[in-house]
């Protein structure tokens, strides 16, 4: 598979990262490694240390990075273990950190992988091929009310229950093995007038078995807890989400990080002691320019916040 990604607003985030010759960044996400690349195209003494959880992608990184080798240190794991990842680096603290959470074209791309319900495939869906669980055992073992709650609450598909009797009905029969049989089966399930829309309908809740295999939300909140004592003081950290969901985490974790002090309003005087760790720097997300959208129509839905280490 030749692993190509178009980096979703790319200028925007080396801007925002603020890059020095001299610093040291990390690209939590490297994927296609067009982020990176930039990084380390900016870098003279500086060191630039490139995550990603699905190996496919670190290897084709690291062939596009090969020219900046002796800046370059890449490593195979989930950016919500921030601490080991720096610790693995031989780092304490970092300048900069980029996270892209969207999924990398070629992982939906890609036929065998699962993520698509477009092309027959096994029901696998995860971005670490190593990882345990897969959506196959989501969706022939996991309850249907917990099938309609993932269905609801990370698709927001408003047909989660009807989705989740018709596999649990057909699945009764016999196991549901792959990504068209499981389309063909939500397809079955949705009223007329929801066939009649835009998407496919199977998006919404591919999107939802997708994220619940990965646990990419419980990650992208992991990441965010631990990302602000990692930065060095004046740090940047740069977040693309393109997931609502994804989103409010991003955006309530800066926040608490900006605000510092938990004690309640009432309080006259503060007693918790915690202060404030990041300065936000982008009031609202920024979003992609009519220019990317006509190249990269996938890029609609991303949202960039940036906050900066006080």
């Amino acid at each position: 598979m030749a692993f190509s990604h178009k980096s979703v607003l790319l200028n925007e985030c080396i801007e925002g990262l603020n890059i020095r010759p001299d610093g040291v960044y990390l690209d939590g996400t490297l994927g296609g490694a067009g982020h990176s690349k930039e990084i380390a195209k900016r870098l003279t003494t500086g060191r630039l240390i490139g995550v990603d959880r699905d190996p496919i992608a670190l290897k084709a990184a690291g062939e596009r990075l090969a020219e900046w080798a002796d800046k370059v240190t890449l490593i195979h794991d989930n950016f919500e273990n921030l601490s080991a990842i720096l610790r693995c680096a031989g780092v304490h603290g970092v300048d900069g950190m980029l996270f892209d959470l969207g999924v990398s074209s070629p992982q939906l791309d890609e036929a065998q992988r699962g993520f698509s319900y477009m092309a027959d495939a096994p029901l696998d869906m995860r971005m670490n091929g190593e990882d345990r669980l897969t959506a196959h055992e989501v969706v022939n073992e996991w309850p249907r009310e917990e099938l309609r709650r993932i269905f609801f609450e990370y698709g927001e598909e408003r047909y989660a229950p009807l989705i989740a009797a018709a596999i649990e009905r057909r699945r009764a029969e016999k196991p549901i093995e792959t990504t068209l049989e499981l389309a063909e089966i939500i397809r079955g399930a949705m009223p007329p007038q929801a066939l009649r829309e835009k998407q496919h309908p199977a998006k919404r809740t591919f999107q939802a078995i997708r994220i619940a295999v990965n646990d990419e939300l419980g990650a992208v909140r992991r990441m965010m807890e631990a990302a602000p004592d990692l930065l060095n003081p004046g740090g940047r950290l740069c977040v693309i989400s393109f997931h609502s969901l994804e989103d409010r985490i991003v955006k309530t974790e800066m926040q608490a990080a900006a605000k510092g002090c938990t004690c309640p309003p009432e309080f006259p005087v503060c007693v918790c002691g915690k202060k404030p760790k990041l300065r936000i720097l982008t009031r609202k997300p920024i979003v992609s320019a009519n220019a990317e959208l006509d190249e990269n129509p996938r890029a609609r839905s991303a949202k960039l916040r940036i906050a900066e280490k006080i």
